[in-house]
């Protein structure tokens, strides 16, 4: 008996640590997840508005996963000191439901994926009339694109400088090449601009932010793999003893 209450105590020790490590880890997604969302990606340009979609849904889903594993992570790491087996199997059936909702939105993501590059590609293209345009919004989404053609070394939205039309001249300090002579660098009404448009830096930021969200998805999925099935090895030894 003292033999198996050690065992028990080393397990529940074990265990115990694992739960602060995924609390922690918990507290990584969270902090990675709204460092993501709120960088300086100009969040603006990606609007979807008449999709009603947008980019950062995946980035959002993060935060909450990481809010839920970050209490669950507390509340494990009560299961565990006090070997309370009702804590445990809540922790275990909340995590076991988190996996399965992640599972179900990786499947609806590839499921989806060409739709949503289709409307990524229709947005971008139908936003080439705010760079024309003088109303407050298409001054506000004029200014983001600015911020982003500074940080990013493109021009245009779409089609390359044309896509200003008469409000190339007044904007064009953003798209003007530090060095003209590059072979990136083209001439457009009189001044050395970028020739890349930034549709093509776009998706390559979105692909990059997919890339580091879905490493944090195969990371998180494995961390609670290990979550279930340490809480239900707790949850057995503590009902033997």
């Amino acid at each position: 008996v003292y033999g198996i209450r050690v065992a028990v105590y080393l397990s529940c020790t074990l265990i115990y640590v694992f739960f602060l490590l995924l609390q922690l880890c918990g507290v990584l997604i969270l902090a990675l997840a709204i460092w993501l969302r709120v960088s300086k990606s100009d969040q603006e340009i990606f609007c979807f508005e008449d999709s009603g979609m947008h980019p950062y849904i995946a980035v959002n889903i993060l935060i909450a996963v990481g809010s839920i594993i970050m209490i669950l992570g507390f509340l494990g790491c009560c299961g565990a000191m006090k070997e309370s087996r009702c804590m445990l199997l809540t922790f275990f059936i909340c995590l076991l439901l988190i996996l399965l909702l992640q599972v179900a939105a990786g499947i609806l993501g590839v499921t989806y994926r060409s739709e949503y590059e289709q409307v990524l590609n229709e947005t971008l293209h139908k936003n080439v009339e705010l760079l024309r345009g003088t109303d407050d919004k298409a001054k506000s989404f004029q200014k983001s694109l600015i911020d982003f053609q500074k940080e990013f070394k493109c021009c245009g939205l779409v089609d390359g400088a044309s896509d200003w039309g008469q409000n190339f001249q007044p904007n064009s300090e953003s798209c003007e090449c530090s060095a003209p002579s590059d072979s990136q660098c083209t001439q457009y009404e009189g001044k050395s601009v970028y020739q890349e448009a930034c549709i093509t830096r776009i998706k390559e930021l979105l692909k990059k932010n997919l890339l580091v969200i879905i490493g944090l998805a195969f990371g998180i999925a494995f961390i609670e793999i290990l979550g279930l099935v340490f809480s239900m090895v707790l949850f057995c030894q503590i009902g033997n003893k």
